[in-house]
């Protein structure tokens, strides 16, 4: 690999890659079924409970497992190629600081307030902007090693990590039960208690990856299909064969079930809090697949089409889009709560929260999902144009 050097300024006329935000507007709009089925959904347990589960509920929940990883993964390539056009490794630096910061203050105001409608703070969730914006601080320092060092800290995290599974938090308890400074350490580390449901291990280690990734996206358009697509055979192959060997990458193994489709769900039903080795070689795999058949696509046939257009345009937004898409998804379920007659003090809070009785089918998320999407695209439209035309300016980094 490069230096870090010259991975930051080799070049000044890097290509836009079409690929990357087609990638990510299709995990923001995956991410936006899960918030809705979060919100509107009538399932009163878990979507991965085997015991109480269905196929579709469950792979509902599983196919918007690739969001938050391939966000994640994709912030660190974003980086990685916008250094590439000429931005000096200090600038970076900076620039990934400052906007770090600004998502964890975003996820402690905006995002929290979205989420539960009220400023009650004992109700409070780390979510997945607190751990992007730790990660991308965290890779400010990174980015004056060597690509090499990078690539080695982000492989070695998430391959290493579930060596910490058997650590307990209960034994860095004080008296009383509260947490010693310690537990509250290993708990914004690795492992989740409130309010931290997104532990740093190992994502900023899914960041550094991502930004040692950059340079492959960087290759002529047939090598990039080329060599993205051996990475995700290879991720694949490697959860497949570890998955099957139960021995190591997920703190919960898969067992054989009363039928072979609820089998099969065991074995996709990989952690996600923190995200396991497999979770993560089982969706940044299929990310890699996808970005392969993406490029594959582009080569073959040439710009994309309608479906694709509408992914860019979210994908090219992606910050902007999870903010207001919480707001409308949680709006919604007021508006709709209110014109069923219910009181919507209830509803001024998460949606775990929400009364019994609300609730609505499978079919009817999918159709509220696509009422979303669908009313977004325009406004996401529109300030995808402006922050284009304002490209360069300070604040289109930070939105």
């Amino acid at each position: 690999m490069q230096s870090s050097r010259s991975s930051v300024n080799s070049t000044t006329s890097a290509p836009y890659i079409t690929s990357i935000d087609l990638m990510r507007g299709l995990v923001m709009v995956l991410m936006a079924l899960d918030h809705v089925r979060g919100f509107f959904t009538d399932a009163d347990f878990s979507s991965t409970d085997l015991a109480r589960t269905t196929p579709a509920i469950f792979l509902t929940r599983w196919i918007t497992h690739l969001c938050a990883p391939v966000f994640v993964f994709l912030a660190g390539t974003s980086a990685y190629l916008s250094a590439s056009r000429g931005m000096q490794r200090s600038q970076l630096a900076k620039r990934l600081f400052l906007r770090g910061l600004w998502l964890v203050f975003l996820e402690l105001t905006v995002v929290r307030f979205a989420w539960f409608f009220n400023l009650d703070y004992s109700l409070m969730d780390l979510q997945v902007i607190w751990a992007l914006g730790w990660s991308m601080i965290v890779l400010a320092a990174l980015v004056y090693l060597p690509l090499w060092a990078i690539a080695g800290f982000g492989i070695g995290m998430i391959l290493n990590h579930n060596l910490l599974d058997g650590i307990r938090l209960e034994d860095f308890q004080a008296a009383g039960g509260s947490l010693t400074w310690k537990g509250w350490l290993l708990s914004v580390l690795h492992i989740p208690h409130f309010p931290v449901v997104y532990p740093l291990i190992p994502w900023i280690g899914v960041m550094a990856a991502g930004y040692a990734f950059g340079p492959l996206m960087l290759l002529a358009s047939r090598t990039r299909i080329k060599v993205v697509l051996e990475c995700g055979a290879i991720l694949v192959a490697g959860f497949l064969i570890l998955r099957a060997l139960n021995i190591y990458g997920d703190p919960e193994p898969w067992v054989l079930q009363e039928t072979r489709v609820f089998t099969l769900l065991s074995f996709l039903n990989t952690t996600k809090y923190p995200p396991s080795l497999l979770y993560l070689l089982m969706t940044l795999g299929l990310m890699f697949l996808l970005i392969s058949a993406f490029e594959w696509w582009h080569e073959a046939h040439g710009p994309h089409g309608i479906a694709g257009r509408f992914l860019i345009t979210f994908g090219r937004v992606p910050l902007f889009f999870y903010l207001i898409h919480l707001y409308f998804i949680h709006g919604l379920a007021l508006f709709i709560a209110f014109a069923m007659g219910a009181n919507i003090r209830s509803f001024l809070t998460s949606s775990w929260e929400f009364p019994p009785w609300w609730g609505f089918s499978l079919p009817v998320v999918y159709l509220v999902w696509v009422v979303v999407t669908t009313a977004l695209y325009p406004i996401c439209r529109r300030f995808a144009a402006l922050k284009s035309r304002h490209r360069g300016s300070w604040w289109t980094p930070y939105i």
